[in-house]
Parts: structure tokens; C-alpha cells; sequence
């Protein structure tokens, strides 16, 4: 390899040289650490799952889903601002020490609101021990969100992958080790403490030394105008974590403590798979909003490809989830949680919606928006709540599963609703039509072969890897098909290249 050709590879994967090339690479470096990362993280989940066995888990997942309850407090939108923010004016990158103080006095504050929330929720001392050490690990993380937010608003997201890396990587190495020696919810905790720590002190020292000087500085007006943008998308947050752990916190305090183990053992895989979503809406927003300013144009382009991508990989999730359920879960945590089967089911269906609104939540926070996105969310976590009352007394954690599903669907149709009425751009196309084709046939012909005998009896990952080849060469082949359709109509109607190519994308 010449020198030449080296300097041009290092600068595709860490130079922003044009809008393309940079949504490729902060694609690809998100993608690889989250990818790692979950993949460190899964194996953690899967230990803890078989040693501490359903019961201990069920403690540790109602102590996380408590502590989530209220972690929005300390991030109160702030992440998602400073982004949009910095990459709409760097000079506001000067502000970052008034961003770090505002960010440690709601950290301060929601460290009290925890405390309080231990003295209604249990009486059981252990179980507020856990949720204090968790509670810890959460606020380091809320610093290393607001450092990687800065890294967003510049496109340079190769810095957050290695930092997401590290921390999942001395999370699960540690945390396998106590397991191994000194098995406890607890001591569980602790390991998770630890990772965060030593994630935010490398991130801190790297930030201070390689990107701007790390300092705090008090500034009321800053903080004043930063909560009066960010506040819809605190409570948007906030009502997303309602959405998600009322059901968990419901049955732990009703007793269920087994089924908030079973439940959260196929939410955990379900959530794996929406890190991949993610990364992807990470990579797509600083252009949405640097766009929204600039051209309608390109920002109906942006949204269509970030679309493309979400459909792409929607379809073969939901239909390959669904017929691998049993699989997955025999193979990730055994037989003692076939109750999981069920659940696991119902949450990919909602993660695949959610795969197909999130760039329409992306988008109607690039427009400035949020507020809508405020009021959808309310409504989806006040129906959340309600369906949990009526259905997990009567299902069990079936029941909070069919909640999570219903919701979902009222937020997706509400987002579609906000974006037609509230954007000037077209939510759906025949660009898309062609994608949603493709994923539907590819997706239908990886069912098939899936389901035959011969390749559903082999190990799962091996079943996996067969389906998602037969689905992306079936997929590509459609859409070699559909552009030779496109080819035919071109010569069969006489019709030049741009009116053609206007009606059939």
C-alpha cells in the first residue's frame, strides 16, 4: 500500500470532507462500537441471567428500571440540544463549561429525588443499596452523554465509539469476574460503578487534552436558555422512560418479581437491537438539523436515505425475531425462561415501529418541533400506563408486553400525523415504496428458508447468518429488478430521464 492510499483511507474514516463521506464514516464508527459494545454487553446480560438465576435478576432489573424513573432529570434534554446547538453555530462551542455546571446541578437534583423515591418504593435495605450504587453509575454516565453530545454537534464519532468500547468492554470483563467469584445483585452493581468511572475519567482526560480545555463555569443565562429549548424534549424523555419501566416497576411492586426477570430477559435483546437503530438516527441527526437551515431539498434527501436504511433493516428483524424467538431464548438464557418466548415475540414487533418513526421524531426535532414531540409522547405514556393497569393484573407480563405494543403504535401514528401537518417534507415516496418492496419480498423469502427444517434445526447463529444472506441477496436482486423495470417503462413510454425518474422515485 502506498503512502498515498493510506493517507486517503485514514482521512475516509476520521476527516469530514464532505456530507456523504462524513455520514459514512460517524455511520461506520457508531455502528462498530455499538456492535462491540452490545456484543460485550449481551454476553454480560447472558451471565448474569444464567447465575443469578430469575429471581436475583428480577431484583437487579426492578432496581434499574426504578433508577431510570428518574435519570432524566439529570439529562433534561440537554444532549440532543447541545448537538443540535454546536452544529448549528460552533461559536456556542464556548459555552461547553456553562453546559458541565448546569449538568452537575441536575445531577445533584436528581440524586435527591432518587433518595426520596427508596423510602416509598422498598423497605427492603438491600434493595435500596443497589439502587443507590446504580443510581451513581447513572450519573457518571449522564457526564459521558453530554462529552459525546459535544462530538456529535462536530461529526467526530469515532471519539464516542472508542469511549462506548471501553466502558462496555471493563463492564463485562469486570463484571463476569464478580460474578464468577463473588456472585450478588450488589456486587453486580459495583462493577457497573466502576466501568462508568473509569470511562469518564479516560473521556475527561482525553476531552481536556486532545479536543478543549475541561473547566466549569456558572453562567444563569445560558442555563436559563438551554432549559427553555430543552425542557419539551426533558419531559419527552421523561414520559419515554414511563413508557418504557412503569411495567417493570408495576410488577415489582405488585410482587411480580420472577415475571419482571422473564420480562426484562427478552427486553434485553429487543433493546440490543434498537442500539443499531440508534446509531443510525446519531449519525443522521446533526445533518437533519444542519440542513433544516439550509435546503428543503437536501433534507428531504437526508430523511429518505436515513428511511431507506430504517426499512432495510426493520423487516428481516421483525420476521426473523419472530420465527427465531424460541432459538434466541433457549440459546441466550436456557429453558427456565421459555415465559420469555412469548414476550420477546410481541417487543420486536415494537421495536420494528419503532425503527420506522424514529426519523420522523428526528426530523420534527431538527424543525425545531420538539414541543409535538412533547405533547406524543405524553399521550403515549399516559396510554402506557393505563393499558399496564389493565392488562398486567389480567396477563402478567404478556400484559405489559400488549401495553408496550399498543402504545407504540399511538405514537407512530401520531409522529406521522405531526410530520405531514407540521414539515414541509413528503413522509413517504415512491423512493421508499421501492425500498419497502424489496425488504417485503427479501423478507418473505428468508422466512421460508428459515422455517424449512434442514436449517431451523441448526444452532441459531447459524440459522442467523443463513437468513440475513438469503435476505440481503434477495434483496439486492429486487432491486436490480425494479431499476430494469424502471429501464423498460423509459423505453416503452419515451419519456426523457428527468420527467420519468420524477414519477417512478
Amino acid at each position: 500500500m502506498t503512502a498515498l492510499s493510506f493517507i486517503n483511507i485514514k482521512s475516509l474514516f476520521f476527516d469530514n470532507r464532505s456530507i456523504k463521506q462524513t455520514i459514512f464514516k460517524n455511520t461506520f464508527w457508531l455502528g462498530t462500537g455499538t456492535a462491540i459494545s452490545k456484543l460485550f454487553r449481551f454476553v454480560l446480560l447472558v451471565y448474569t441471567v444464567r447465575i443469578l438465576g430469575v429471581t436475583d435478576y428480577g431484583k437487579f432489573s426492578f432496581a434499574w428500571s426504578f433508577i431510570s424513573l428518574f435519570v432524566i432529570f439529570q439529562d433534561f434534554g440537554l444532549p440532543l440540544t447541545v448537538t443540535r446547538e454546536l452544529s448549528q453555530n460552533k461559536e456556542k462551542e464556548k459555552e461547553f463549561p456553562q453546559i458541565l455546571s448546569l449538568k452537575i446541578i441536575l445531577s445533584i437534583i436528581t440524586l435527591a429525588l432518587i433518595s426520596i423515591g427508596l423510602l416509598f418504593v422498598t423497605q427492603d435495605s438491600a434493595t435500596r443499596k443497589i439502587i443507590f450504587i446504580l443510581a451513581l453509575f447513572t450519573i457518571t454516565n449522564g457526564f459521558l452523554t453530554i462529552i459525546y453530545a459535544f462530538f456529535q454537534a462536530r461529526q467526530q464519532m469515532e471519539h464516542q465509539a472508542w469511549l462506548v468500547i471501553l466502558q462496555s468492554v471493563v463492564a463485562t470483563i469486570v463484571g463476569i469476574g464478580v460474578l464468577l467469584k463473588f456472585p450478588s445483585v450488589e456486587n453486580l452493581s459495583y462493577s457497573y460503578l466502576f466501568s462508568g468511572v473509569v470511562a469518564l475519567i479516560i473521556a475527561s482526560i482525553f476531552f481536556n487534552y486532545k479536543v478543549a480545555p475541561l473547566r466549569i463555569s456558572w453562567g444563569k443565562g445560558i442555563w436559563i436558555r438551554l432549559l427553555s429549548i430543552s425542557w419539551p424534549l426533558a419531559f419527552t424523555g421523561l414520559f419515554g422512560v414511563l413508557y418504557s419501566y412503569t411495567d417493570s416497576v408495576m410488577m415489582g411492586y405488585w410482587g411480580m418479581i420472577k415475571e419482571v426477570g422473564w420480562y426484562n430477559a427478552a427486553d434485553g435483546i429487543t433493546s440490543t437491537a434498537l442500539l443499531l437503530m440508534g446509531f443510525v438516527s446519531v449519525s443522521f441527526y446533526p445533518v437533519l438539523s444542519k440542513f433544516f437551515a439550509e435546503s428543503k431539498e437536501k433534507l428531504q434527501n437526508a430523511l429518505n436515505n436515513q428511511l431507506k436504511i430504517m426499512i432495510f433493516l426493520a423487516l428481516p428483524l421483525v420476521i426473523g425475531g419472530i420465527v427465531l424467538a424460541p432459538k434466541i431464548i433457549s440459546f441466550a438464557y436456557g429453558a427456565a425462561f421459555s415465559p420469555s418466548i412469548l414476550v420477546f415475540q410481541i417487543l420486536i414487533i415494537t421495536t420494528g415501529m419503532i425503527f420506522l418513526f424514529a426519523p420522523y421524531c428526528d426530523l420534527l426535532i431538527a424543525s425545531h418541533q420538539q414541543k409535538k414531540i412533547f405533547y406524543i409522547s405524553a399521550i403515549g405514556a399516559a396510554m402506557n400506563i393505563i393499558f399496564n393497569l389493565i392488562f398486567i393484573p389480567w396477563l402478567s407480563l404478556y400484559g405489559a408486553a400488549i401495553a408496550t405494543l399498543i402504545s407504540t403504535l399511538i405514537i407512530f401514528v401520531l409522529t406521522l400525523l405531526s410530520v405531514k401537518i407540521l414539515t414541509p417534507i413528503s413522509f413517504f415516496n415512491l423512493q421508499l415504496t421501492k425500498i419497502l418492496i424489496s425488504a417485503i419480498l427479501a423478507s418473505s423469502f428468508m422466512y421460508f428458508l428459515i422455517k424449512l427444517p434442514l436449517i431451523y434445526n441448526l444452532n441459531v447463529i447459524l440459522v442467523f447468518v443463513a437468513g440475513a444472506l438469503v435476505y440481503f441477496l434477495a434483496f439486492f436482486i429486487f432491486q436490480i429488478i425494479i431499476k430494469r423495470i424502471k429501464l423498460i417503462l423509459r423505453r416503452l413510454f419515451g419519456a426523457s430521464k428527468s420527467n420519468l425518474s420524477g414519477f417512478i422515485s
